[in-house]
C-alpha cells in the first residue's frame, strides 16, 4: 500500500513539474503580436471593405515587408485579423498565424484573401474594436516583444464607450495602437484618430485619401511598425517623409 502511495505521489509531482514547462512551450516568442482590425460597419461599402482586406494581402506578399520581419530579433511576427462594427459585433476570421518566411507569409496572405465579409452592418465602435483586440492579445500560442493593434475604418466612434477610454486602458498595458483612417466620408477623420484612437510609443496614423492608396499605405505601415520594434525609441524611420503621423507619408 505504501509503494502504491509513493507512486501516486511521484506521478503527481511529475505532473506539477511539467505544468510550467508546458505553459512556456505554449508561448512561442515573436517580435510583434499584430492584431488587424478591419471595419465592416454599415458605412463601409463592398469596395472599401475589399480594399482593406486586399491591402493586407498585398502587404504580406511584399518582399520588403518579409525582409523587415526577418530582420527582427526573433525573425517572426504573429498576426490575427477580425472584422468589427458595434461594441459586441466582431467576427474573428483569421486565427493567430506565425509569419517568418516566404511560405508562412503566403499562407497568411492566402488565408486573408479567401475570407469573405462576415458582418454587413451595425454602428462604428472603435472602442469595441480596441477591447476585442486586447482580448485577442491575451490569447493564442505567441508572446510578442511588442503588442500592436492596427485599426482601419471610415468613421469616428459612435457606439459603445468612449474610444479614448479603451485606448488609454490599452496603452497603460503597453499596447501600441496605430490607425489607417479612410477619409472618404469624414475628411478630418485622421485628426480624430490622432486625438482619440492611436496611442503608445511610436504610434502613428496614415490617412487614406484615395482608396487605391490602401495597399501601399499598409506596406509602409507594416514596415514602420517592424522597424519601430527593431529600433525602439525612434520617432522617425527611413522611408517616411517627416513625422509618421503626417498623411504625406503616403507620397
Amino acid at each position: 500500500m505504501r509503494l502504491s502511495l509513493n507512486k501516486i505521489r511521484l506521478c503527481a509531482a511529475a505532473i506539477v513539474c511539467a505544468l510550467p514547462f508546458s505553459g512556456a512551450r505554449a508561448q512561442t516568442p515573436v517580435d510583434i503580436q499584430l492584431v488587424l482590425a478591419v471595419d465592416a460597419s454599415g458605412s463601409v461599402t463592398p469596395r472599401r471593405f475589399e480594399l482593406q482586406k486586399q491591402g493586407y494581402v498585398a502587404a504580406l506578399r511584399d518582399a520588403k515587408v518579409l525582409s523587415a520581419i526577418q530582420s527582427g530579433l526573433n525573425g517572426a511576427i504573429a498576426v490575427t485579423l477580425f472584422q468589427w462594427t458595434g461594441p459586441r459585433l466582431q467576427a474573428e476570421v483569421i486565427p493567430w498565424m506565425l509569419v517568418k518566411d516566404e511560405a508562412s507569409s503566403k499562407a497568411a496572405s492566402d488565408a486573408i484573401a479567401a475570407v469573405p465579409r462576415r458582418i454587413f452592418g451595425g454602428g462604428t465602435s472603435l472602442s469595441g474594436a480596441i477591447d476585442h483586440s486586447m482580448a485577442l492579445l491575451n490569447q493564442g500560442p505567441y508572446k510578442g516583444e511588442r503588442q500592436v493593434i492596427d485599426i482601419s475604418g471610415d468613421g469616428s466612434n459612435n457606439s459603445g464607450r468612449l474610444a479614448e477610454t479603451a485606448r488609454d486602458e490599452a496603452v497603460r498595458k503597453g499596447v501600441v495602437i496605430n490607425g489607417l483612417p479612410i477619409l472618404t466620408i469624414e475628411p478630418d477623420l485622421d485628426d480624430y484618430y490622432r486625438d482619440s484612437v492611436i496611442g503608445g510609443e511610436g504610434a502613428f496614423v496614415i490617412a487614406i485619401k484615395e482608396l487605391d492608396q490602401f495597399a501601399d499605405a499598409i506596406v509602409k505601415k507594416l514596415i514602420a511598425e517592424i522597424a519601430m520594434n527593431n529600433h525602439p525609441g525612434k520617432k522617425r524611420l527611413v522611408g517616411f517623409e517627416g513625422d509618421l503621423r503626417n498623411q504625406n507619408a503616403l507620397r
